[in-house]
């Protein structure tokens, strides 16, 4: 193709590049980068990279919904840049080159058609944020072990995502990095994996199983919450950090242990329906579940910081803390102990099964939104709640 013939096929309207007609695009031999944005939204029905292009630019091809079938990209390029083909809907299957070092920002984001088992090859290093985010029919991903940390939201929304290999060499997987696969059921994190991100796995509601190696030293925000089929993990003695919502929603997790190692732990962390048994392993520091109460309690402040349907609060403790019960949709009952001195905000929010509890005359302080979403209780306790705070429902 001409570069006459090329112009021709192409106008500018406000400033965008767009094509006349739907066309096949065939890229000239001579061209050695395809500049930014330089088809950004244009009719192309399929495009030939020829061996002489070194870079695809950013949101070079962005927008074009048109494009079909199955992009190579040759082994003669190395960059591809940040949205380059982001939003190519009808993109079905993309054969990455052999000496691509990066995959820019939101690459492939949004490319929904692209199927099948995507393979990066080994000449890749860095895999920018979203890279293949909302790539809703990818089935399975091979990740080469030169790439040493999944970015953020790399794979979010690959909800047809069943399989995928994390490298040796992976040391970090980004916050979100696969939030939203609901097709995946197990994963296995490798040895070299340190912190995994807030987000990571949230609203994965396949994931059955999770390994968690004990190389792992903080597990983040949110990083499995929703995990609704989660059913068994094992949290090694390496962890220090457990974020905020953790394992929040994890309906089918039954049971979890707090290793001796763990000196943080997130406002409702574990809160289910689903959690019978709550137990901290002794010599820990910083919690204890004393006397088989099924519940975590902060030892230096006798705080309760999580409970479950099986909680019984012991004599000790003098707080229930924030978000403590929130969400133990299947606690019908709990008694409170006259050491109990205050509730705070959110501790039994959206228990939405309770129907008794006994709010002690020691219960001189409950914080706004204890009780929210607890519509059942009997109308003289929530007189009684009232009167210590009118906002706590």
């Amino acid at each position: 193709m001409a570069k006459e013939d090329l112009f021709n096929l192409l106008t500018i309207k406000d400033g965008v590049l767009t094509s006349k007609k739907d066309f096949d695009l065939v890229i000239p031999s001579y061209v050695t980068k395809i500049d930014d944005r330089v088809f950004r939204n244009s009719n192309i029905k399929s495009v030939v990279i020829p061996d002489s292009v070194t870079e695809i630019g950013l949101g070079a091809f962005e927008y074009c919904h048109g494009l079909s079938g199955k992009l190579n990209i040759p082994d003669s390029v190395t960059v591809i840049g940040k949205r380059a083909f982001y939003a190519c809907s009808a993109i079905a299957a993309v054969s990455i080159g052999h000496s691509v070092t990066k995959i820019g920002e939101n690459a492939f984001g949004f490319c929904h058609r692209l199927s099948g088992e995507l393979k990066i090859p080994k000449s890749v290093k860095e895999i920018g944020i979203a890279a293949f985010s909302h790539c809703e029919e990818l089935a399975s991903v091979i990740i080469p072990d030169s790439v040493t940390k999944i970015g953020n939201a790399t794979f979010r929304g690959c909800r047809g995502l069943t399989s995928v290999v994390i490298p040796d060499s992976v040391t970090e997987i980004g916050n979100g990095a696969f939030s939203d696969c609901r097709g995946l059921t197990s994963v296995v994190i490798p040895n070299s994996v340190t912190e995994i991100g807030d987000f990571v796995f949230e609203g994965c509601c396949g994931l059955t199983t999770i390994v968690i190696p004990d190389s792992v030293t903080k597990i983040g925000d949110s990083a499995f919450a929703g995990c609704g089929e989660l059913k068994y993990v094992v949290i090694p003695d390496s962890v220090k950090i457990i974020g905020y919502t953790a394992f929040y929603g994890c309906r089918s997790l039954t049971s979890v242990t707090i290793p001796k190692s763990v000196t943080s732990i997130g406002e409702s962390a574990f809160q289910s329906r689903g959690l019978t048994t709550i137990t901290v392993s002794q010599g820990n520091s910083i919690y204890d579940s004393r006397d088989n109460c099924n519940a975590i309690i902060e030892t230096a402040t006798n705080k309760l910081i999580c409970g479950c349907q099986n909680t019984i609060i012991p004599d000790s403790v003098t707080e229930i803390g924030n978000g403590a019960f929130n969400g133990c949709t299947s606690l019908t009952s709990i008694v409170i102990p006259d050491s109990v001195k205050k509730i705070s905000a959110g501790a039994f929010s959206s228990c939405i099964g309770l129907t008794s509890i006994n709010i002690p005359d020691s219960v001189t302080s409950i914080d706004d939104g204890a009780f929210y979403g607890c519509d059942n209780l009997p109308e003289e306790t929530k007189e009684k709640i009232r009167k210590i705070n009118k906002k706590a429902f």
